[in-house]
């Protein structure tokens, strides 16, 4: 296993410039990035959102401590005073976004979030940001708003893809600095997961778990792959997926030369991939599961604090913390930004992980 996921070098830090989504208007995100600037010497970053939310945001958590400076183009940011936080407020921002109540689902909110992220994305495929670091919005509000997406990764998706082509298979990963977990299936129903459970649907997760770990330093990824049913199937008595979907996907896999191992139980596999030496030196590097819950619980139970969300396959590095928006304690100033700056640490070591693997 390779140094934490989440120390980038100074180099990789100075270098990669980051787009910062604000997320939900309502919810914590605009806390956790303005608790988040307030902590970093050189953030190196622009915040795509609302300025009057920002502010209120700095309000809340560090009173006088960064000014907050409206911009009229997101390339500005690059040439502010340290203490000043740049923001940029897309096309398609309610005008009225300050107004909507914090801890509520509002459909402005949710329009304001769709709109962030398909500019940050516009400005990562335009090579004007190096990075996303995207703070949690609501699901709901985004529904209310029209947006045909789930969340993020499903939007991420649809418009990190070039003009005329289909949008690229992407997975998601959830990562500590103990334990990562990439998943086949993301935000559907459970009966539906099951059923989208196919061996090319597994085999492009060990493609692209396998691509993507380079990233984070790590050429050749030891691969888990989970069962989809109890003890993995028992040899076909609890289910036959692992027989006729799963273990083929496997042997396909290891045929391209991908390092992939199982079906394995998946009440063991997790246990068996946590990394923390010397005592618990993991087996393998990354785990594939079949499912959100499946791959989610044990990350999240090892601390909210630490965990990243990453969307593999896009043309472009992506991060975010691991948890939602909060609402019960939002413009309390009492969230935690520490899964915030680690999502935005290991947004910088994956770009300097692709600067070098070209």
């Amino acid at each position: 296993m390779t140094t934490s996921p989440y120390s980038a070098s100074p180099d990789a830090a100075a270098a990669a410039r980051l787009a910062i989504t604000m997320g939900d208007a309502c919810g914590i995100g605009p806390e956790i990035v303005a608790r988040w600037w307030v902590d970093q010497a050189t953030p190196s970053a622009v915040v795509v959102g609302d300025p009057a939310v920002m502010t209120r945001a700095i309000g809340w958590v560090a009173p006088g401590r960064v000014a907050v400076q409206a911009l009229s183009s997101p390339h500005e940011a690059w040439a502010l005073p340290a203490g000043t936080m740049g923001v940029w407020a897309p096309p398609g921002m309610p005008a009225d976004l300050v107004a909507a109540p914090v801890g509520q689902v509002d459909e402005r909110a949710g329009r304001a979030a769709a709109a962030c992220i398909r500019e940050a994305v516009r400005l990562a495929r335009s090579g004007e940001v190096d990075a996303i670091v995207t703070a949690p919005l609501h699901k709901e509000a985004l529904a209310l708003a029209g947006e045909p997406y789930p969340g993020h990764t499903e939007l991420l998706q649809a418009e990190g893809a070039a003009p005329g082509e289909p949008p690229a298979p992407v997975r998601m990963m959830l990562a500590n600095d103990q334990l990562k977990t990439v998943l086949v299936t993301i935000h559907v129903a459970l009966r539906r997961a099951i059923e989208q459970v196919t061996l090319p649907a597994v085999l492009e997760t060990l493609r692209i778990t396998h691509r993507a770990a380079a990233t984070w330093g790590v050429a050749s990824p030891r691969i888990a792959v989970a069962g989809l049913n109890p003890h993995a199937g028992e040899g076909g008595l609890f289910g036959d997926e692992e027989l006729t979907i799963i273990g083929p996907a496997i042997e396909a896999a290891r045929a391209e030369g991908i390092d992939a191992h199982g079906p394995v139980a998946p009440d063991t596999v997790f246990m068996r991939a946590r990394h923390d030496p010397p005592a618990h030196p993991g087996e393998f590097d990354v785990v594939v599961a079949m499912y959100h819950d499946q791959g989610l619980i044990p990350v999240k139970y090892m601390g909210l604090d630490q965990g990243v969300n990453v969307t593999l396959g896009l043309p472009f590095v992506r991060t975010s913390p691991d948890h939602g928006t909060a609402f019960d304690i939002a413009g309390t100033g009492q969230a935690d930004a520490s899964s915030f700056a680690q999502a935005a640490a290991m947004a910088r070591r994956m770009v300097a992980g692709r600067r070098a693997a070209r």
